[in-house]
């Protein structure tokens, strides 16, 4: 693609589809009546976070494909899509099948796909590296939160 805004526009949006995928799961009442640790953040937190989140994994993904192109790095840019679905399907799994056990092995997955796809970015372009790496630590926290919740609500 020759406009650079182009590109990364649609990288963006590519990242954000996984949110929006996502958020046809909503907690409602369900997740309301469940038992929470004390260090829930209030529900508030999450659509902002997430949109930054979003948008970072797009920038980071634009800067990989910018670099080497789809050709340069096959196996990255595929970790990258596989994250992407792995992260929509835990909002299915935790909020729309309410299997919060299945979210916590299913969250794990997708932490070591986040894991190895920073890796793979950080091997192509330092900056798409280290965009990820807030995500990475926001998996981190949800994963302990989804461990809790299913501790909590067994």
């Amino acid at each position: 693609m020759k406009h650079p805004v182009v590109s990364l526009i649609l990288w963006v949006v590519v990242s954000m589809a996984a949110g929006w995928v996502g958020s046809r799961f909503m907690p409602g009442a369900w997740y309301a009546e469940l038992a929470k640790p004390s260090w829930n953040p209030p529900s508030w937190v999450f659509a902002p976070v997430w949109t930054v989140l979003y948008v970072l994994m797009g920038v980071a993904a634009w800067l990989v494909w910018k670099k080497v192109g789809f050709a340069g790095a096959p196996v990255v840019l595929g970790l990258f899509i596989f994250q992407l679905v792995l992260n929509a399907l835990w909002s299915y799994l935790f909020f729309g099948a309410h299997r919060p056990d299945l979210a916590f092995f299913e969250i794990i997955v997708l932490w070591l796909a986040i894991l190895a796809t920073t890796i793979g970015f950080w091997r192509v372009s330092v900056p798409a590296g280290v965009l990820l790496v807030p995500y990475l630590c926001w998996v981190a926290f949800a994963s302990a939160l989804n461990f809790q919740i299913w501790r909590l609500n067994v």
